[in-house]
């Protein structure tokens, strides 16, 4: 028998089959689940040719496209589990605070998933909008543990369509 897949690579392989399917910039730019559960998300982007800018730092394109991974697959993954309809989510508007150059693979968390889900449930509940701001915080650990290189703040847009 073969032992389970660990949770993050299946999240990954979701990831990266809707990302190909629906968002292919998101596909290119090879993001990776290093954690996923209903209170925290966290995305890793490769520091790779694709991802960096002229200067040899993580282009500013990718650092947003971190920012949507790691603020949408929470409400993403409670969508899918949803019975009761088809969900939607987009990201309304998006405010970003670079604040170092980040030079490695950059890891991009969320922490305002009970939010989120709370967020998700009154969608599906009254099958109106629900806004949410979520602030996602990019670091690069490797070279600088958890001091912040980028922070951002997208609007969560989510919409549930009854049955």
């Amino acid at each position: 028998m073969l032992p389970a897949m660990p949770i993050s690579i299946k999240d990954t392989i979701f990831l990266r089959a809707f990302s190909f399917a629906k968002i292919p910039l998101l596909f290119a730019a090879g993001p990776k689940v290093v954690s996923l559960d209903d209170h925290t998300c966290v995305i890793s982007l490769p520091f790779k040719r694709r991802n960096l800018n002229h200067l040899g730092s993580m282009y500013f394109g990718a650092l947003c496209i971190g920012a949507d991974a790691a603020g949408g697959l929470i409400a993403a993954k409670k969508l899918r589990e949803l019975k009761s309809g088809k969900g939607s989510l987009i990201f309304k508007d998006f405010t970003a605070k670079f604040l170092k150059r980040p030079e490695g693979e950059t890891h991009f968390t969320c922490r305002v998933g009970d939010e989120i889900c709370k967020a998700v449930e009154r969608a599906a509940a009254t099958g109106e909008r629900v806004d949410l701001p979520v602030p996602v915080t990019a670091t690069v650990p490797s070279i600088s543990g958890d001091e912040p290189v980028a922070e951002f703040i997208l609007t969560l847009s989510l919409k549930v369509k009854r049955g």
